[in-house]
């Protein structure tokens, strides 16, 4: 039996409808409506004139922010040194790193919590300072992998060559690996970024996540605030699509070949 490519397409084409483009217009419908099913706007000038959203929006930006910075420090050099060291041990290092991933996240946030309890009672931390350290600890891989993965596909030449034309290894790694590295980087900082500024879980294991924005939407909708909660799943939505097609443009002009310093 033959089957054309758009018949194929079909049973994608049905999940598409039911499972993405209808929650959609049911996130349209209560955003932009109020409890009579009117039209309105003052769910969207609400959230921007609330300082309690606004308070929540800007720490979750926070948050974020400095995870990924934190992430993208401690992630370059360990990816650098795995994907160009010539240590035989390279594969085993890199899997202490991705086999956090297999267990159990409950368990992992667990543990973590009790050495975080130990470290507050002797060093007063602040829950802000927590709050990213099981981030980085969360997400770490995710900005590791994509990273090691660019640098280790990268022409050994293009490094040899720039030694030989007299550039040392510092000029070597500034104008060639760091800019040829940037896909990378760009994919980590989203692998990071994105979910950082919604992973309550995290928060809520640790100590309280009252003030991320997935928290804020999850107690809308637990007090039936279909309304305001959809009118803040639009908006993260929005600033997540944004954020996604800036690092896509620049991942793709650094893909054209115009990295190199």
């Amino acid at each position: 039996m033959h089957f054309s490519r758009k018949s194929l397409g079909i049973p994608y084409a049905v999940f598409l409808v039911i499972f993405v483009a209808a929650p959609l217009l049911f996130l349209f419908y209560y955003a932009f409506t109020n409890g009579q099913g009117q039209f309105t706007v003052w769910n969207f000038t609400h959230f921007f004139t609330d300082p309690n959203t606004l308070g929540t929006l800007y720490y979750s930006l926070l948050l974020a922010l400095v995870t990924t910075l934190v992430c993208l420090l401690l992630a370059y050099p360990v990816a650098y040194f795995l994907a160009t060291g010539t240590m035989h041990t390279k594969p085993v290092i890199l899997m202490l790193f991705v086999m956090p991933m297999w267990i159990n996240f409950s368990l992992r946030i667990t543990a973590l919590k009790e050495i975080l309890n130990v470290l507050e009672g002797n060093l007063a931390m602040h829950p802000f300072l927590n709050a990213v350290v099981g981030m980085t600890y969360d997400f770490l891989p995710f900005m590791i992998l994509p990273i090691y993965t660019t640098i280790s596909r990268l022409d050994g030449a293009l490094r040899e060559a720039a030694m030989d034309l007299g550039a040392n290894r510092v000029q070597t790694f500034l104008r060639v690996t760091l800019p040829l590295s940037v896909p990378g980087i760009i994919s980590g900082v989203s692998m990071v970024f994105l979910p950082a500024m919604t992973n309550y879980v995290v928060l809520d294991m640790l100590y309280n996540s009252t003030y991320i924005m997935g928290s804020l939407i999850g107690s809308y909708f637990s007090a039936y605030n279909w309304h305001g909660g959809s009118m803040i799943s639009l908006i993260l939505l929005a600033l997540i699509c944004i954020f996604t097609l800036l690092t896509g443009n620049e991942e793709e002009s650094v893909g054209r070949g115009g990295a190199l310093l």
